[in-house]
């Protein structure tokens, strides 16, 4: 029986997993994208950029996820999700678009952090634009988000079972199913508690890491 319940977990896991990596590579990228439309001089994409993030960051990426899976099938003629690995490509549309809103904002935080008259030194020292945000700019950004950011992802890995929603077969769902019936086994209520673990362990390196590249980047306080 235990071995069953750990491999269905470790599976579960995976999956997890999976949700969780898929998603920052495609959020991290996207985030800075809305970020620097956020900020951009052109009033039009400025503001459908701001509230792009502010529907997003308003409502509930449960019911982001629902919409996403759900109301397609309800406008065409069938659901377009409907398809292997479908429910997972929902679900990582809805995490990256989500995730991407929130980053948005720390990117936005960050560069905006970065003193001004940094810039206008690489300006007079006879850089370009891009060298400037490459090589002074963003660098120092880095530093200043790395703390908030580490919360958001630590804040992802737990969010991944919101994906249950949509009967995808994340680390929840692997150890619920023990209780309600799965492997011949039903009734089991510690298989649901050691998901615990995967998340303690999971976080706990990400904390770790976070905490390293912290250090890392000390040499840039001001």
């Amino acid at each position: 029986m235990f071995l069953t319940v750990i491999e269905a977990l470790n599976e579960g896991f995976l999956q997890t997993l999976k949700l969780f990596a898929v998603t920052l590579l495609g959020a991290l990228p996207l985030g800075l994208v809305i970020a620097f439309g956020s900020m951009n001089k052109f009033a039009p994409l400025r503001w459908l950029s701001r509230v792009i993030v502010w529907i997003v960051r308003g409502t509930p990426l449960m019911l982001q996820l629902i919409v996403i899976f759900y109301v397609p099938g309800m406008i065409l003629d069938q659901n377009p999700w409907a398809v292997e690995n479908g429910r997972f490509a929902a679900a990582a549309v809805a995490f990256i678009l989500n995730y991407a809103c929130y980053f948005s904002e720390i990117f936005r935080g960050g560069i905006e952090g970065v003193p001004i008259g940094q810039q206008e030194a690489g300006q007079v020292l006879g850089m370009t634009k891009s060298q400037i945000f490459f090589k002074v700019t963003l660098l120092q950004m880095i530093k200043r988000i790395v703390p908030p950011m580490s919360n958001e992802i630590i804040t992802l890995v737990k969010d991944t079972a919101i994906a249950r929603i949509i009967s995808w077969q994340e680390l929840i769902y692997a150890g619920y199913a023990f209780l309600k019936g799965s492997h011949g086994y039903a009734g089991l209520f510690w298989p649901l508690l050691f998901t615990g673990l995967y998340y303690l362990a999971f976080n706990g390196v990400l904390t770790l890491l976070f905490g390293w590249i912290e250090k890392k980047m000390s040499y840039f306080r001001s």
